[in-house]
Parts: structure tokens; C-alpha cells; sequence
């Protein structure tokens, strides 16, 4: 470990950010990373325990004392590849992922955890600015072709685990610019797109070769503000051209909110505003729907809502409320009863510090409006009890609201492609395929592979990146008969 004591000496250092009201005002990324210095004092807290929880909380079970103990040493470099050997794109993960491997550290039993995500973003970006991060391509092609529909985490994972291990691998993105959820889900406050085009960059170097524009199967369900590419590929070409294939789109179909005036002008789903936002930045444009002066209401409290509110405000709302159907969670956890595992708090985003009324404990009855245009909504009170969401009468409220943003989660993958496949689909929707190591992401459809949320559902990130590793290897083995990649 690095500094023996330095958990009972030193005190967590958090990122800074620019100030609300100056950081509204650009859709540029504001919170400042820790300085080398700074990271050093925060991995000088890791105690190196001899059961790393940290490592098990991370879905992609990144090495962390190991990289804490570099930084401490200030072996950059060494730092840089420790991290690489379990992550693809730390960079990325150093800035949106929730960090459950901070919840799972054990100075988290009483007292703040080591933070881990932001020595993480340092050691990314210190590779980046120093050039350690290069293409590796293989000494050795085995001439086996792999297509990968799909160019979100799990997607660009597993490609760039495949093509490293000598297949040559075709992308296909339906999208006009690769990245997936990174690129048009995510705002880019969060996340500079940069950091996605140069991997991309990076992986092309490496042999991987991205398509986009193209569908795979017609699509019944078109999202028409991203200008879909006619072009449509059938399964059957991809079926014969390659010798495997892996379905890493997502899961794209949202949770809709089914009550009376439901079809009022000014109810949107949340990717509706968070990926037109995306596309005005890159294009410089201004899309359909706009928020200056208008009266928000956000349904749902989760990232995508947080999201959501943050871009409201940086449209120039007059206000923007968020509501939960939960009830609100205690503001500090219950340690002992549920640490080392992620637990249930009052999460207080950037997003919501800009501006933002929450709402617990609160349904929406139905959406109020004139002429087919939205102007409040009908809610009631809940309340929770032996696991079930009860309305309470008497508790009825109106909310002014001039536009809705549905953020209450994805429901399942977008059921044309699978049907397209004919890939068999478990009891939510998603793509059947276990995670065994054995015959693992396997589909029912032979030589057809399933990772990331189409397979398991909304989820991180990080468990994206995992199932496209994992799923690299199972294709590997798949191809060769054996798979010296990670698993």
C-alpha cells in the first residue's frame, strides 16, 4: 500500500466544479479534475485491504489498489496500463460511471470512501496527454469476420477486444457518427464527445472498420430526429458474410406513461430532448424542441431524469420540477446493513444543484391541456407499503406544465431486430443468452452473440464494457476453439 496511515491522515478531496450559474450558460464539461498532486493525497488513502471489495463492487473488476498503489508512487505509466487491463475506455468511465466500486470500499463503513472514479479520470487522461495510449494491432490475423451491430460500450468493447485478438471486425451503427448511447444519450456536459472520437480513431488504427448509417432489418419504430440512413441491411447478408455476429444495440424502447391526454402536444420522451441536444451541439443547430421559458416537469429520478433537468436549465427554463414515485430515501445510507453493496440515498446531482424542486412519493394521473397543447398535469400522493405502491386519497394536486419529459427508464430493446434474427427473447423482451463462460452470450440463433442492455437490460456503463469483454471471449472461443482473452 502507499502511505501507511494515509487513511487516518488525509481527507477525501472531491472534484471541483465551475459555478451553477456560470456553467448553465455552455454545454461544455465543468467539473475540474484532480490535480497529479491531488490524486497522489487521495491514493495515499487506499489501505490495499487484503479483500479488495472496491475491485468486486466495479462490474468490470478493475484493478484499483493496484492503480491507487502506482499513483501513490507516481509510476504514471504503470498506473495507465493496470487500468487498461480491465477497462477500454476509463476515460469515459472516470466521468459518468455511479462508482459502486466507492460505495464498496471499506473505508466506506464509516467514514468517505477513496475516490477512485476521479483517480481513474486522472490516470486516463495523464495516458491520453503523455501518448501511452496507442493502437495494438495483432501480430497474427486469423481470418475470421465478426460483425457487431451496434456501437455503443458493449459494442465498441468487444470490437476492439476482437480485432486485438487478430479478427477483423465490422461495426455497423445505425446512427450517423458511432458511440451509441455515449454520443446521443448523454449529455455533453457530462461527456465531451472528443473523448469518444478519438477512441474511435484509435480503433480504427487498430483494423476495426465502423459503418454507419446502416440498419440492420427495417425498422417499424423509426426515431426520426436522428435522420436515419435508408440504407438496410438483412440479417441474412450479415448471417453469410460473417462467421459471427454480435447484437450489442441496446435497449431503446421507453417506459411510456399511459393516462388521459397522454397524446397532448408537449409530452416527450426523455432521449427525444437529450438526443436532439447532442445533435445541436455537433451540428450547430437548434431543434424542435425548445425549453426558454417554459414550466418543466420531469418524470422519474433517476440519471436519465438528472439529465434531463440539467438541460432544461440550460435551455433557459422558468422552472423545472422533478418527480419520483418513491418515496424520498434517507440522506446517509444505513451502513451496516448494506455495505459493501450499492445502497439506497438521497443522490443529490450537479444537475439538481443548478435548479430543480424535487418531488417524492408523487403520480401522475393525467395530463391537462386546451387545443392539444399540454398546460399542467394531475397527480396524487403515494405511499409504500409491504412493497406496494398505494394512491392516497384526498391527496390530489394540478402541477403547471408547459412541457413533460418522460424519463421513467427503458423497458426492452427495440423488438424488430431480434424478430429480424429470429433470436428467441427471455420473459422482459431482452435477448435470450446466458453469461456462463461456457457457450456464454450465445443467442438461439447459432452464431449469434447478445451483450450489454439487449441482453440484460438498462443498466451502467461499466456493465456494458464487462459484457462486450465478456462477450469478446466468448465469440473468441467460438471462432478458435480456445480464447486467451479476459473473461
Amino acid at each position: 500500500m502507499g502511505k501507511i496511515t494515509g487513511f487516518m491522515e488525509l481527507d477525501r478531496i472531491e472534484e471541483k466544479y465551475e459555478p451553477a450559474k456560470e456553467r448553465i450558460r455552455h454545454y461544455r464539461e465543468f467539473v475540474a479534475k484532480l490535480s497529479d498532486a491531488e490524486a497522489h493525497q487521495q491514493a495515499a488513502r487506499c489501505m490495499d485491504c487484503g479483500t479488495p471489495f472496491c475491485n468486486y463492487g466495479c462490474p468490470i473488476h478493475n484493478i484499483i489498489p493496484d492503480f491507487n498503489d502506482q499513483v501513490y508512487k507516481g509510476n504514471w505509466e504503470r498506473a495507465a496500463e493496470v487500468l487498461h487491463g480491465t477497462n477500454n475506455f476509463p476515460e469515459i468511465t472516470g466521468r459518468i460511471c455511479p462508482a459502486p466500486c466507492e460505495a464498496a470500499c471499506t473505508l466506506n463503513i464509516d467514514a468517505k470512501p477513496v475516490g477512485i472514479r476521479s483517480i481513474e479520470r486522472v490516470i486516463a487522461d495523464v495516458a491520453w496527454d503523455r501518448g501511452w495510449v496507442r493502437a495494438y494491432r495483432p501480430v497474427q490475423k486469423t481470418g475470421k469476420r465478426v460483425a457487431i451491430v451496434g456501437s455503443g460500450p458493449a459494442g465498441l468493447a468487444a470490437a476492439q477486444q476482437l480485432v486485438r485478438a487478430g479478427h477483423d471486425i465490422v461495426v455497423f451503427e445505425k446512427n450517423e457518427r458511432a458511440g451509441g448511447l455515449l454520443r446521443y444519450g448523454i449529455p455533453d456536459f457530462k461527456l465531451d464527445k472528443s473523448l469518444i472520437d478519438r477512441r474511435i480513431e484509435q480503433m480504427q488504427e487498430e483494423g476495426v472498420i465502423f459503418k454507419t448509417g446502416v440498419q440492420i432489418g427495417k425498422l417499424a419504430r423509426r426515431a426520426e430526429i436522428l435522420n436515419l440512413s435508408t440504407q438496410v441491411l438483412e440479417p441474412e447478408q450479415l448471417l453469410q458474410e460473417f462467421d459471427a455476429v454480435l447484437l450489442a444495440v441496446g435497449s431503446e424502447c421507453p417506459r411510456d406513461l399511459p393516462v388521459p391526454g397522454r397524446e397532448l402536444s408537449g409530452v416527450h420522451f426523455a432521449m427525444e430532448l437529450l438526443t436532439q441536444q447532442n445533435l445541436d451541439n455537433y451540428r450547430a443547430q437548434t431543434g424542435p424542441i425548445q425549453l426558454q421559458g417554459t414550466h418543466v416537469i420531469v418524470i422519474g429520478g433517476g440519471d436519465t431524469g438528472s439529465d434531463c433537468v440539467g438541460t432544461s436549465n440550460r435551455h433557459g427554463a422558468k422552472s423545472v420540477t422533478q418527480f419520483e414515485v418513491l418515496p424520498q430515501p434517507p440522506v446517509e445510507e444505513n451502513r451496516p446493513l448494506t455495505w459493501p453493496y450499492w445502497p439506497l440515498k438521497l443522490r443529490t446531482s450537479s444537475s439538481h444543484a443548478e435548479g430543480c424542486v424535487r418531488e417524492f412519493a408523487i403520480a401522475t394521473k393525467a395530463f391537462l391541456g386546451d387545443n392539444g397543447k399540454l398546460q399542467g398535469l394531475r397527480t396524487i400522493r403515494t405511499e409504500w407499503k409491504d412493497g406496494q405502491c398505494r394512491e392516497m386519497p384526498g391527496t390530489e394536486q394540478e402541477f403547471p406544465a408547459d412541457v413533460v419529459l418522460l424519463a421513467m427508464g427503458f423497458v426492452h430493446p427495440l423488438p424488430d431486430l431480434l424478430d429480424a434474427f429470429g433470436v428467441r427473447k427471455d420473459g422482459r423482451g431482452n435477448a435470450a443468452a446466458t453469461t456462463e463462460a461456457q457457450g456464454g452470450y450465445a443467442t438461439s440463433v447459432a452464431k449469434v452473440f447478445a451483450a450489454g442492455d439487449v441482453r440484460r437490460g438498462q443498466s451502467l456503463v461499466v456493465w456494458a464494457i464487462r459484457e462486450g469483454r465478456q462477450a469478446a471471449h466468448a465469440i473468441d472461443k467460438f471462432l478458435l476453439g480456445s480464447s486467451t482473452l479476459p473473461w
